[in-house]
């Protein structure tokens, strides 16, 4: 049986229903931070690169490098990127790794033995092992391209940690869960574990914001500590001050 996938906003409403039917807790988070964004992408060769890209850099770094990356391969494909020279990928900005993966990724894309978009037919699982089966996609990337490009209504980036960390705002949780407590947790969720993704990173995010408007708001007060190293200075100076001399 196929997975479900979530391509339209209609797909992402039939997955928020059977989730806050099947957990409670979903609706509650629902409620208090609203309807999640669709998150998709297009996928193949080029979305999957471009997750790679990004890795470990600022959104402002993985910009420019990507917009070279565009501008110098056209179209940017497998082909192009098996055909290049590894130094005139540095010169674009990519590190070493990053290029031995994107090489090993579109060498197995152009040979066959990753068939991209074929694996939002597969299971989560299957299609999580085929792509961690290529050198230079890791368990995140894999997931990653699941949810946002494929639309796999069952992906779950369990090691993704603003995820982890949302799982442990929203459910009060006493520490923020590991990526093999995370696959446990979601286990009740199939086949809807991406719709939990969203959920949760949307609450973390609505959550977060909430918490710093609080605190910015909050009176401030000085700590009798702080007050007294304040004071210390003027004091400090009527004491060492000059004193006129007593007459005789």
């Amino acid at each position: 049986m196929t997975p479900p996938r979530i391509h339209t906003e209609t797909d992402l409403d039939t997955g928020l229903a059977a989730l806050a039917a099947a957990d409670g807790r979903f609706a509650a988070l629902l409620a208090a931070a609203g309807r999640p964004p669709l998150r998709r992408r297009s996928d193949g060769f080029a979305a999957l690169a471009a997750i790679i890209v990004a890795q470990q850099l600022s959104t402002a770094s993985a910009n420019a490098i990507w917009g070279r990356l565009e501008a110098a391969f056209d179209p940017l494909d497998p082909d192009a990127i098996v055909r290049a020279r590894a130094a005139r990928l540095a010169r674009l900005g990519l590190s070493a790794p990053k290029i031995r993966a994107l090489k090993a990724i579109a060498r197995a894309v152009k040979n066959g033995d990753l068939a991209l978009t074929a694996l939002g037919e597969l299971a989560a699982e299957e299609a999580h092992a085929a792509l961690t089966a290529v050198h230079g996609i890791g368990p995140w990337t894999a997931d990653i391209y699941l949810l946002s490009c494929l639309g796999h209504a069952d992906a779950w980036p369990a090691g993704d940690l603003a995820l982890q960390e949302a799982a442990r705002v929203a459910f009060a949780l006493e520490s923020r869960p590991t990526a093999k407590e995370m696959v446990a947790l979601a286990e009740a969720w199939r086949p809807w574990r991406a719709v939990a993704a969203r959920i949760l990173w949307t609450y973390y995010r609505i959550a977060t914001a909430a918490a710093k408007t609080a605190k910015d708001r909050a009176p401030r007060r000085d700590s009798g500590a702080k007050r007294r190293a304040r004071l210390a200075p003027s004091r400090k100076r009527r004491r060492t001050g000059t004193k006129t001399p007593r007459k005789r």
